[in-house]
């Protein structure tokens, strides 16, 4: 019973950050940088603390990657979002991060050079870089579809559980993820895609949803694509042997236990909206 109180209880403050985080967006993005950064740091941390091996990584580039990490999100907020940073200053950030982590490589000679890069940079694309394009999704619509975009990560999640639990038979990918079906699959699509149409209906002015059929499209990539985010991470974790990504989120594991789906969605669902936008970022 205590396990359960505490699992939803850090579900609940997890949600709640988000949620807060991006409807503040409309008076102060302080929240949504700090939140957003955070997610960022911890995702780092855990991809550091899972990918270790024999040779330790030094505590400089465990900063460095960190730092460059959180730079990396700064520099598509301000560049694409606030338009502060224009022409190519805003790429300094990511450049500054090159330079000094393959640099620090040089003093590090007990150490397997290409792993410990190959460490470096795949933590930085896999977390840090489908964060940072949330700020690029943001300056094609309305910083809230981001709201709606968790709230179909959130409910498909619901459906392929709830789904899955009472109806699950034919395993979806056994070798990674013996435990997901694709009867848990199907119904968080299900979900996903009659959250669609509520939200059209009921909450049009909180998710500035757009037509219909580009809401309900929405809605499939994001189920769509939260799958393979999942499976993408069990196989991560199933290679390095760990059950859970980390342990600061009590019953659910690490931050990366509870983002994976987005780290997928976000990239997906990116390409969506320049297939039905077009350029218009530029």
């Amino acid at each position: 019973m205590m396990n359960l109180v505490k699992r939803v209880l850090s579900g609940v403050i997890y949600i709640a950050l988000i949620v807060a985080a991006i409807l503040l967006l409309d008076n102060s993005p302080v929240m949504y940088l700090l939140v957003f950064s955070l997610l960022i740091l911890l995702g780092i941390g855990e991809m550091i603390t899972m990918a270790k091996d024999d040779a330790t990584q030094s505590w400089l580039v465990n900063v460095i990657d960190l730092l460059g990490g959180v730079g990396l999100f700064l520099a598509f907020y301000f560049h694409y979002e606030v338009g502060w940073m224009q022409r190519a200053w805003w790429i300094l950030p990511i450049a500054v991060y090159l330079l000094l982590r393959t640099i620090v490589q040089l003093y590090r000679p007990r150490q397997n050079a290409l792993h410990s890069l190959e460490r470096s940079f795949f933590s930085l694309g896999y977390v840090a870089l489908p964060l940072a394009l949330l700020n690029v999704i943001m300056s094609i619509t309305a910083p809230r579809l981001l709201l709606g975009v968790f709230v179909f990560i959130w409910l498909y999640d619901t459906g392929a559980y709830c789904f899955g639990m009472l109806l699950g038979r034919h395993r979806l990918f056994e070798r990674i993820s013996p435990k997901k079906s694709w009867e848990g699959v199907i119904g968080g699509i299900a979900l996903c895609v009659a959250g669609a149409y509520a939200s059209h209906y009921w909450f049009d002015e909180l998710f500035q949803v757009p037509d219909l059929k580009a809401w309900v499209g929405l809605s499939v990539v994001v189920a769509v694509f939260s799958t393979f985010g999942d499976l993408v991470e069990s196989l991560i974790k199933r290679t390095v042997g760990v059950k859970d990504s980390g342990n600061i989120m009590p019953g659910h594991g690490g931050i990366l236990d509870r983002i994976d789906s987005l780290l997928l969605v976000a990239p997906a669902v990116l390409v969506y909206l320049l297939l039905l936008v077009g350029d218009r970022i530029y």
